[in-house]
């Protein structure tokens, strides 16, 4: 899996295509990740000490991973992201676009 937390990416179909947003979480398991501004969803709450009427708000909902691309960060184009090793033994995602490097390591 090529995408991981604190990435950019652009959805490249469905409802949302063509915005772009940070991940904020990656589900392994389901191949699932949450961005951040996109794909809003309406959470109904039940009446509680926090919402003594009840509440409707709206957060964001997860996309599956083939439904978004990386942003590389030198060219400025999604792209997919492939893993180099390089010759001080590390690995390193690279850009299919570009050469380079995706993403610094954080």
């Amino acid at each position: 899996m090529s995408i991981r937390k604190n990435d950019i990416v652009t959805v490249i179909t469905g409802e949302e295509r063509g915005k772009t947003g940070k991940v904020l979480d990656v589900n392994t398991a389901s191949g699932r990740v949450l961005v951040e501004g996109v794909n809003f969803i309406w959470k109904h709450l039940r009446r509680s000490q926090q919402h003594p009427h009840g509440a409707r708000i709206q957060k964001e909902a997860s996309l599956h991973l083939s439904n978004v691309r990386i942003v590389c960060q030198s060219c400025n184009k999604p792209t997919r992201a492939i893993s180099k090793k390089l010759e001080d033994g590390d690995r390193a995602r690279i850009c299919k676009k570009c050469r380079q490097a995706v993403a610094p390591e954080v």
